[in-house]
């Protein structure tokens, strides 16, 4: 498996043996802060596109414009990452929870059916999505099971429209104001 050049924030062998608190409580408890939903999109080497969903995504610097997003290493395009370098982040609509299922299944064809364009710089960009950030990799950093990617953003757009909202294991919409 391809890896990126990694930065450790940390010695994980100092880590690995002491847990102190059940990934699984970690989880129930992460649940309670609400996010957004994003399928993060890349390519293979042949231009095929891939893509996961994630709410690991964070703004990091607005200059230079750089996001941040965290890829699980088991993931099945993970190593897409690796080989484009690129990355859409596509923030998805309050009406596209099934895009947001099918990108976080495993072994499907996650591109099947789906209206999607290939972006500037060669990720996918979703129709119908809120808004997108296209980026190249400035640099990744050792996070545990997952990657952490910092993006250097080179185009975005965003709509007025309304987002998808996961919360407590469940997706959300926003409150009609």
């Amino acid at each position: 498996m391809a890896t990126l050049p990694l930065v450790p924030l940390y010695k994980t062998s100092e880590r690995a043996n002491s847990m102190p608190i059940d990934s699984q409580e970690l989880r129930r408890i992460l649940g309670h802060f609400p996010t957004g939903v994003t399928v993060i999109t890349t390519r293979d080497d042949t231009g095929s596109p891939f893509g996961l969903t994630a709410n690991a995504f964070t703004s990091l610097s607005l200059n230079p414009p750089l996001i941040l997003i965290c890829v699980d290493k088991g993931a099945q395009c993970y190593s897409c990452f690796v080989k484009s370098n690129v990355f859409t982040v596509n923030f998805l609509h309050e009406d596209q929870e099934e895009i947001s299922r099918r990108f976080a299944t495993k072994g499907v064809d996650k591109f099947a059916g789906l209206t999607w364009h290939e972006g500037s710089h060669g990720a996918a960009v979703l129709d119908g999505a809120i808004g997108h950030l296209e980026c190249k990799i400035a640099e990744s950093y050792e996070g545990g099971d997952h990657t952490i990617i910092v993006g250097e953003v080179l185009s975005g757009v965003a709509s007025h429209d309304r987002p998808l909202l996961f919360f407590r294991g469940k997706y959300h919409r926003m409150p009609n104001s």
